[in-house]
C-alpha cells in the first residue's frame, strides 16, 4: 500500500470514527431528554402533593391515606418515560387495602422540574426525598417501596445505598447499565449491533452523569439492602430476560422471593393488573409491613 493510499484510509477510517461518535451522542442525548407529559389531577380521598429534593428540584406527587394516621404505607415508584399516572391504578388498589400509598412524578417525568434521565441515578434522590415524606407522614409506621424497571433502579442506587424501605418490591428492573441498553438496542436491530453500540451509549454516563456505567448497576446496590424483597419478572420480557431476573433474586442477601408472570412482557410485567398478581402483592405486604386491607 502507498503512503498516499495509506493516508486516504487512514482519513476514511478517521471520519468514520468521529461520525460514529457523534451519532452515538446524539442517541444519548435522545435517550436521556425529559420526557414532561400532563397527569391527571388526583380525585378524592387522593391529594397531590410537591416535595423538594435535597438537590432542589421539585416533585411532583399524589398522596392516598390509609386506613388510619398510622397505617404502613407503600411508595411506588415508575418507569422510564411514565409518570405516576402509570401507578395510580394500583397505588388506588393499595389504599383500597387500607394502606397509605405515594406515587411520584420523577425528575424530567410528568410534572416535575425537567431533568434528564439517569437511569435511577439521580432518580434515586428522588426515591429517597418521598420516602423520607412518607415515612413522617404516617408517624414512623413500616413503608414498602414498589419500583418497576427505573423505579427499582432508584430505590437501589442511591449514593447512600437503597432506601431503608422495610420491604422492597423489584418489578422487571435492569442488573447493570450495561446489559439493559444492550438488551434494548438488541430488540430492535439484533445482537451484534448492540455489541457494538452499546459501549458506546453506556461510557456516555461518565460525561452526562458524571459516574461511569459501574455505578449504575442494581444488582451491585441490591447486596447492601438486608430487608425482605419480593422480585418480579415476565418469562417474555428481552428487556430484562428472565436470567437478569433470576440473578437480580440470587444477589439479595435477606429474605427473599420470585414471582414469575407467565406470557409477560417488560410492560405487562410492570402492569400489575391480574388477580393472581395482586394476590401474590397482598400475601407479601402482609408479610412484611402487616395485613391493614379493608376491601380488597
Amino acid at each position: 500500500m502507498t503512503a498516499r493510499r495509506f493516508r486516504r484510509w487512514s482519513f476514511l477510517f478517521a471520519v468514520l470514527i468521529v461520525v460514529g461518535l457523534a451519532i452515538s451522542w446524539l442517541l444519548g442525548s435522545a435517550m436521556t431528554r425529559p420526557s414532561p407529559s400532563h397527569v391527571p389531577p388526583a380525585m378524592a380521598p387522593a391529594t397531590d402533593i410537591h416535595l423538594r429534593t435535597a438537590d432542589g428540584l421539585i416533585i411532583a406527587a399524589t398522596w392516598w391515606p390509609g386506613a388510619r394516621p398510622d397505617a404502613p404505607a407503600v411508595l411506588l415508584l415508575h418507569g422510564n418515560g411514565a409518570s405516576r399516572a402509570a401507578m395510580a391504578p394500583a397505588a388506588a388498589w393499595v389504599a383500597r387495602q387500607g394502606y397509605a400509598a405515594l406515587t411520584i412524578d420523577f425528575r424530567g417525568h410528568g410534572g416535575s422540574t425537567p431533568a434528564q434521565h439517569s437511569f435511577g441515578l439521580d432518580e434515586s434522590r428522588d426515591a429517597a426525598a418521598a420516602f423520607v415524606w412518607l415515612k413522617r407522614r404516617q408517624h414512623g409506621a413500616p413503608v414498602a417501596v414498589l419500583g418497576s424497571s427505573l423505579g427499582g433502579a432508584a430505590a437501589l442506587l442511591g449514593a447512600h445505598g437503597p432506601v431503608p424501605a422495610d420491604a422492597l418490591i423489584l418489578i422487571a428492573v435492569y442488573p447493570d447499565i450495561r446489559h439493559a441498553i444492550r438488551n434494548r438496542i438488541a430488540v430492535q436491530l439484533g445482537s451484534w449491533p448492540a455489541m457494538l453500540l452499546e459501549p458506546l451509549l453506556s461510557y456516555q454516563s461518565q460525561f452526562r452523569f458524571g459516574a461511569g456505567p459501574s455505578a449504575l448497576s442494581p444488582i451491585h446496590a441490591l447486596r447492601r439492602y438486608r430487608g425482605p424483597v419480593l422480585v418480579i419478572g415476565g418469562d417474555r420480557d428481552r428487556y430484562t430476560p428472565p436470567a437478569e431476573t433470576r440473578a437480580l433474586f440470587d444477589a439479595a442477601p435477606g429474605p427473599r422471593q420470585i414471582l414469575w408472570i407467565a406470557g409477560a412482557d417488560h410492560s405487562a410485567t410492570s402492569g400489575m393488573a391480574s388477580p393472581a398478581y395482586r394476590d401474590r402483592l397482598r400475601l407479601f405486604l402482609a408479610q412484611t409491613i402487616g395485613a391493614h386491607w379493608t376491601s380488597g
